[in-house]
């Protein structure tokens, strides 16, 4: 189309992050305090969250894909009532903040990659159902955080996904045009953001936990990963 993407928002686990590298341990570690170390139940925690240890994957579109700490600890709470914390959410985020900044996998190329869209002119934004602290601790090993002119979490006041909040936040701290941004993610709540926002261009990744049959429904453009952003662009 003759628009001009003048600026990206990415998504952050399964975008510029390794998702099931990264998240995978962490959920089946907190799982595991939640239960007090009943196995049972940490399977079945997990299970109904959408992590399929057994095949080393999060399920497309589950909770533990796609939402929010909030909501992870909801369904969690209503399983395990008994899991000893007076704020499970709290407890959630400072035990996601710590870990991944161990625990962080990026995806190939990723520092080089943001360097060079940004040499490109372009503003960059990152768009998470992470906090924003876990955001900003996630992607400190990798020298990336400077890159970005915004950052919103769960937490940042903009709603969470897939309502248009974070992309409106975007534009408001930017001053750019709803069109002339391009969303680029692993999920469809990633797409659906940037369709209620009426972004410009919306651009799936397959280095996440949706297969390219559900996101090439959603999206414009379908890639293997945010290495093939530039021939997009």
């Amino acid at each position: 189309s003759s628009m001009t993407i003048r600026a990206v928002l990415f998504d952050k686990d399964g975008t510029l992050l390794d998702f099931n590298a990264t998240w995978m341990p962490m959920y089946r570690t907190f799982a595991g305090i939640v239960a007090h170390g009943d196995m049972g139940l940490t399977a079945e925690l997990l299970r109904q969250g959408g992590q399929n240890d057994a095949k080393g994957i999060v399920a497309a579109g589950s909770l533990l894909a796609v939402a929010s700490t909030g909501e992870i600890a909801a369904l969690w709470a209503s399983i395990a009532p008994n899991h000893g914390f007076d704020d499970l959410v709290l407890e959630m985020d400072a035990f996601f903040q710590r870990e991944s900044v161990r625990a962080a996998v990026p995806v190939n190329g990723l520092s080089e990659i943001l360097a060079g869209l940004k040499q490109r002119g372009l503003i960059l934004g990152l768009a998470t159902s992470d906090s924003e602290e876990g955001a900003r601790a996630s992607l400190t090993p990798f020298d990336v955080l400077q890159h970005f002119a915004y950052i919103a979490g769960y937490d940042s006041g903009h709603g969470i996904k897939p309502g248009p909040g974070m992309v409106n936040g975007f534009i408001a701290a930017t001053d750019l045009r709803a069109d002339e941004i391009m969303v680029v993610g692993d999920s469809g709540h990633d797409m659906a953001m940037g369709r209620r926002a009426g972004v410009g261009q919306c651009v799936g990744v397959l280095t996440g936990t949706s297969p390219r049959k559900i996101l090439s429904e959603l999206a414009d453009h379908v890639i293997d990963s945010i290495a093939d952003l530039e021939s997009l662009l």
